[in-house]
């Protein structure tokens, strides 16, 4: 196998999940999994809250910042400033299929762009110390050919991009919702495969479709880390397994000694005027395939979004699971 004791495994940047919340969710389930930010816009970082889109807990590291946009500039600002915020990994975003992302001229649509890719990642690593990488599809619309992703890579790895993560299905940009864009266009793992085979030198991660740590070990056999997306967010306890298997046996939680570790930073969060709702809606899937799982999904979804709502709601779903377990 490629990889040692320590394989690179990571939780894919999901819009509207892999928010800080989440993200300090996941990490008490998984202290070795490397978490990626949403993407957050070039744009939205030059002219808007710095702050509130950047700042993260320190208990989240190490975290990457996932960038969308096509302006060099801006991204660059933007890297060398999340930077200073503490992110590890600056990683541009040249995957998203969303409409609304392809007329904002970032995302998957860039693709065919491979010169302008290039130069904002020059940009980027001009700016900054840590690692600035890139995630890809394998393709765009009818561009799927070997010859135009290789490149692709060329162009990005000759820019600075030593770290590539590529969703192993090609981008549809008219006619596929992005939600279709995860299903539809098949999955093509050999064409990753053979990417790492002739692009040795630089670190190729796999990322669609990843659901079991069967499916992890067969890809570690041939390329350098695995991206997991959908499978963590709808049953982020999967992490554990992926903890104990790959990391550390010893220092993995129970569900229940996640939850105790999550409150006080449930009452920290309601304390600065965030909405419970805005944290439990994370956690909804921890008690997959476990007895009192679907009680505990439906006493947070009942009541968590209740003006006024406090942690003893998430108390209280946790003793209706324990009952259940009985």
């Amino acid at each position: 196998m490629l990889y040692h004791s320590k394989p690179i495994i990571s939780v894919a940047p999901m819009m509207n999940c892999t928010d800080r919340h989440d993200r300090y969710f996941l990490r008490l389930i998984a202290p070795n999994v490397q978490l990626y930010t949403e993407m957050i816009t070039a744009q939205a970082i030059v002219h808007g809250d710095t702050k509130y889109l950047l700042d993260f807990d320190p208990k989240e590291k190490y975290v990457a910042l996932q960038l969308g946009g096509s302006d060099p500039k801006q991204l660059a600002y933007a890297a060398k400033l999340g930077e200073e915020f503490g992110y590890n990994e600056i990683n541009l975003n040249v995957g998203c299929p969303s409409p609304r992302v392809s007329a904002g001229r970032f995302g998957a649509c860039l693709m065919l762009e491979p010169e302008l890719v290039a130069d904002c990642i020059n940009s980027m690593h001009a700016k900054v110390s840590v690692p600035v990488t890139v995630k890809c599809r394998i393709g765009v619309d009818e561009q799927d050919s070997q010859e135009s992703l290789y490149q692709f890579i060329h162009l990005i790895a000759d820019a600075g991009c030593n770290t590539v993560i590529v969703h192993a299905r090609k981008a549809w940009l008219a006619g596929l919702s992005p939600k279709q864009n995860r299903d539809i266009p098949p999955l093509r793992y050999e064409v990753v495969y053979q990417l790492k085979k002739d692009f040795s030198a630089l670190t190729i991660i796999i990322n669609g479709g990843i659901k079991t740590i069967t499916n992890i070990d067969t890809h570690l056999s041939h390329i350098d880390g695995v991206m997991i997306g959908r499978a963590v967010y709808s049953n982020p306890y999967f992490l554990a397994e992926i903890q104990a298997y790959y990391f550390s046996p010893d220092k993995i939680l129970s569900r229940f000694e996640v939850i105790k570790k999550l409150l006080p930073y449930a009452r920290e969060q309601l304390a600065k005027g965030v909405r419970l709702h805005t944290v439990t809606r994370h956690i909804l899937g921890l008690f997959q395939g476990q007895r009192g799982a679907a009680a505990w999904r439906r006493y947070l979804s009942q009541h968590a979004h209740r003006l006024g709502a406090d942690e003893s709601v998430i108390e209280q779903a946790l003793l209706l699971v324990k009952e259940a377990s009985l």
